[in-house]
C-alpha cells in the first residue's frame, strides 16, 4: 500500500487540532492499559494496520501481556478480561461500528454499571478519538514503519 500524503505537512492546524484532542482524552483519568485495549481493538475492526502496530506496541508498554493483546478480537470468548474492560470494549465495538449497532442499550447499560458518568463520557472520548485517527491513517494509507 502506497501512503498518499503527508496530512502532518499538508495542514498543521488540523493535526494539531487532532493531537490536542488526544493530549486531552489521556487527561480524563482512564487507566492507560485500558486507553490502549480501547485504541487496539477500534484500530482492528477498522483496518489501520498503523494504529494496530502503533497500539500494540503502546500496550505492552502499558504492561499488556502477549496473551491479552493476541485474544483481543475474540474478547467475548476469552477469560483474560476483566468486567471493566469488556464493558469498555463492548462500547467500543458499539460505537466503532455504529451503522449496524447503533449503540444498543444492552452495552450502554453494561457500561454505566462498570463506569461512572464521567468515566462513560471519557471512554466515549477516547473511541471518538481512536476512530478519527483510525480514519485519517485508512485515509492516507499510513503504514507502520518495515523493520
Amino acid at each position: 500500500m502506497e501512503p498518499r500524503l503527508d496530512y502532518h505537512k499538508a495542514n498543521p492546524e488540523a493535526y494539531k487540532a487532532m493531537l490536542n484532542f488526544e493530549i486531552a482524552v489521556n487527561k480524563l483519568g482512564l487507566e492507560e492499559s485500558l486507553l490502549e485495549l480501547i485504541r487496539l481493538r477500534a484500530s482492528q475492526i477498522n483496518g489501520c494496520a498503523y494504529c494496530v502496530d502503533l497500539h500494540a506496541a503502546d500496550a505492552r508498554k502499558a504492561g499488556e501481556t502477549e496473551r491479552r493483546l493476541y485474544s483481543l478480537s475474540v474478547w467475548r470468548e476469552a477469560p483474560f478480561y476483566t468486567p471493566r474492560e469488556r464493558a469498555a470494549l463492548a462500547w467500543t465495538e458499539a460505537l466503532t461500528d455504529l451503522s449496524h449497532t447503533h449503540a444498543p442499550d444492552a452495552d450502554y447499560k453494561t457500561l454505566l454499571a462498570e463506569f461512572s458518568p464521567a468515566e462513560s463520557v471519557a471512554v466515549t472520548m477516547a473511541i471518538n478519538a481512536i476512530n478519527s485517527w483510525n480514519r485519517i491513517g485508512v485515509g492516507y494509507r499510513k503504514v507502520p514503519a518495515a523493520d
